[in-house]
């Protein structure tokens, strides 16, 4: 019964807890918990034991191969396979698996971006099983999640400094926690879902555009006549071809141990959304990589394509990857959820004020986590947040806010009117607030919801950034408190001066308007529209203070990830510009040309069939169409120039460079050839038109 086959389903490639207890001793599990729990290293008769059921378990499902499966700095994953396969003896084999070769594994490291960490020819790596994520099955291999560092021991990859950052922000939580008088408490743990937008398009159009083969977006487009204004795709009926892959995507996930729980359309034609359960965000950052992996492969069993890139149509809503965010103990209690109790709201107020703080206090660094080539194009348009941090919290927590910063009386919603202060704080009904889609950090009920993500990044940088922000301002407010010797009354002193000094960053109004622009400048609040501007402040004093204070990254670390990022920004637009110089050279010229000629061989023969005819239509088609083809030649030639003349060297000024010089010049190139695909004939146009792709599943 299908009741009965989904839960059997769940998990069952994934060597999990139940799968440990079905071929592993039950000392070795416990020994196993026991190392979870209390940060005990897994010794090697440990890892032993495990490896070996491990192995068991892997090869009944019929794998024959097992990979150190880690997240490299290029934001995708990364594996090495080795087969179980061990000589026995002559043309004989056994299948093998020990725990040296479940803990750690030595990949080449050379050609992963490292932000010169490592010279190419100083090649050697290691990976470190992650004992915390649980390995899993795919295609035919035992996949163990791993962190992945270099010879000298720097971290190479996004997992280190995300388990790195858990530990911060969990101690200084629980430093917290003990001052409410929780004493049961051990662990924090941030917990995250994150919701993942993309599109579907069919294959076969999709292989017929060089731009969306090679850069994942489309260089040209002219917009289709409709496009998202009648919001009738937002929610609406799925369509057979997007159900049937839907199916079988949650099929898929749940078998990997992902928790998809919501799918639907979103606004823009052929972007769909899918969302996830909460889990702790080391699972939540493992899950959210194999998701991504796993949708483009299920779309190409459709013969459909998934594009997970920001902006791959202009003119429609881009896709994000919303990032909910909050803290829960180790009991399962939610940090973020407003209590029933004076002391629990009082305990909520301290950690809602704290992140306040830490968006206040760091607002360049978050802009920096979202910082990309594709995510510029989406930011501040179409539902996405503007690039200007800011926190939303409510028409309702914003009185409890004022309330307390003023000293003034507070109305609840039950019309009661109180004074708040040591020990009289009002109840706060949880989720009382609406939503505000051009929020970069919206409170919703019980967490926060980071919007402001890309829909291919990896959510480890964002998170990362986010506990250790979290773990600062909880330090400085441990710090205090552990001093006084006046609780009750410093607590609300805390709580009101925080507010106070950081209120300039919460803002409840429309993101997108003009007028904001100019009041977060009046507040002081720094505006990085592009990536060029936020990496510019990635490696301020604060920020490399922050990260190095609480051990998720050394200064060497922050300048490689700093390297790294603008590398990655210099080379998408490279690429983009090749592309685009290509896509006219060869086909678009080339096409307007060909339809031109055609035209003018018309005009020949009305004219030789019936002298004195107008020949209006034809005659302006020409002249324009070869106008702008002109225009064109020139304009991509100066591209050209432009590109060649680029620096070789990365560093600000190159990063400068490509956002000033040449991403100016690539929006003059589509400019025109968008404009000569709206008056070329069909049967000329060399690529499909956005109707062709938006339209077509």
């Amino acid at each position: 019964m299908e009741k009965d086959r989904i839960p059997a389903l769940f998990g069952s490639n994934v060597f999990n807890e139940d799968a440990m207890r079905r071929y592993l001793p039950a000392e070795a599990v416990s020994a196993w918990r026991d190392c979870l729990e209390n940060g005990r290293h897994l010794g090697l008769p440990l890892a032993n034991a495990i490896a070996d059921g491990m192995k068991n378990w892997a090869l009944e499902h019929g794998a024959t191969h097992y990979t150190h499966w880690f997240q490299p700095m290029t934001g995708y994953t990364a594996e090495k396979h080795d087969g179980f396969v061990t000589p026995a003896g002559p043309g004989r084999v056994i299948m093998d698996f020990s725990g040296k070769e479940l803990v750690s594994g030595e990949p080449d490291a050379s050609s992963f971006p490292s932000g010169g960490l490592r010279a190419t020819f100083e090649a050697r790596g290691y990976t470190a099983w992650d004992p915390t994520s649980y390995a899993f099955l795919k295609d035919g291999s035992l996949c163990i999640p791993t962190v992945f560092c270099s010879y000298s021991g720097e971290s190479l990859d996004k997992k280190t400094p995300l388990l790195r950052s858990v530990e911060a922000v969990s101690k200084q939580a629980v430093r917290i926690l003990r001052l409410f008088g929780d004493t049961e408490t051990h662990r924090v743990i941030p917990q995250v879902g994150p919701e993942q937008e993309y599109f579907l398009i069919d294959k076969e159009a999709f292989l017929k555009r060089e731009d969306l083969r090679l850069c994942g977006r489309t260089l040209f487009g002219a917009n289709p006549p409709k496009g998202q204004e009648l919001d009738d795709h937002y929610y609406g009926a799925i369509k057979p071809r997007v159900a049937a892959f839907m199916r079988e995507l949650d099929e898929e996930l749940w078998k990997l141990g992902i928790l998809s729980k919501t799918k639907h359309n979103e606004v823009a034609p052929s972007q769909h959304e899918m969302a996830p359960i909460y889990s702790d965000v080391n699972t939540a950052c493992d899950h959210n990589q194999l998701t991504m992996e796993t949708m483009k492969k299920v779309a190409d069993r459709h013969d459909l394509v998934c594009l997970l890139h920001e902006k791959p149509f202009a003119g429609v809503n881009g896709s994000g990857k919303h990032d909910n965010w909050s803290l829960a103990t180790d009991g399962g209690k939610n940090l973020f959820a407003p209590g029933r109790t004076p002391s629990q709201n009082a305990q909520f107020l301290l950690f809602l004020a704290a992140i306040v703080k830490g968006v206040d206090d760091y607002p360049e660094l978050l802009r920096c986590t979202v910082a990309s080539a594709g995510n510029d194009h989406r930011l501040g348009v179409q539902e996405a947040p503007p690039a200007i941090l800011s926190v939303y919290l409510g028409a309702e927590l914003e009185a409890v806010i004022e309330s307390i910063v003023g000293g003034t009386d507070y109305i609840d919603p039950e019309k009661r009117q109180m004074r708040i202060g040591v020990d009289i704080l009002p109840h706060i009904p949880q989720d009382t607030t609406d939503r505000n889609r051009t929020s970069p950090m919206a409170f919703t009920g019980n967490k926060f919801e980071f919007r402001m993500l890309g829909a291919s990044q990896s959510i480890s940088g964002p998170n990362t950034v986010l506990n250790t922000v979290m773990a600062e301002e909880l330090r400085q407010f441990a710090d205090f408190l552990e001093d006084s010797n006046a609780f009750q009354e410093d607590l609300h002193e805390l709580i009101r001066r925080t507010f106070l000094e950081h209120r300039r960053i919460i803002f409840s109004g429309n993101g997108y308007d003009s007028a904001w622009v100019a009041e977060a400048e009046r507040r002081g609040l720094p505006n990085l529209p592009s990536t060029a501007d936020a990496l510019g402040a990635f490696l301020l004093d604060k920020n490399v203070e922050l990260m190095t204070r609480h051990g998720v990254f050394t200064r060497q670390e922050m300048a490689a990830r700093h390297e790294i990022y603008m590398e990655n920004y210099c080379h998408v637009l490279h690429i983009e510009a090749m592309t685009m110089i290509d896509m006219v050279q060869h086909m678009i010229l080339n096409a307007a040309s060909h339809y031109t000629s055609c035209l003018c061989e018309t005009i020949v023969r009305k004219r030789e069939a019936v002298p004195g005819i107008s020949l209006r239509v034809e005659e302006a088609l020409a002249e324009s169409i070869a106008h702008l083809n002109d225009q064109l030649l020139s304009e991509t030639a100066a591209l050209k120039s432009a590109v060649e003349l680029a620096p070789t060297q990365t560093g600000p000024e190159t990063l400068r460079y490509y956002h000033d010089a040449i991403l100016s010049r690539m929006n003059t190139v589509r400019a025109i050839a968008d404009q000569l695909e709206t008056l070329t004939a069909s049967d000329f146009w060399p690529y499909p038109t956005y109707c062709d792709l938006l339209f077509s599943v």
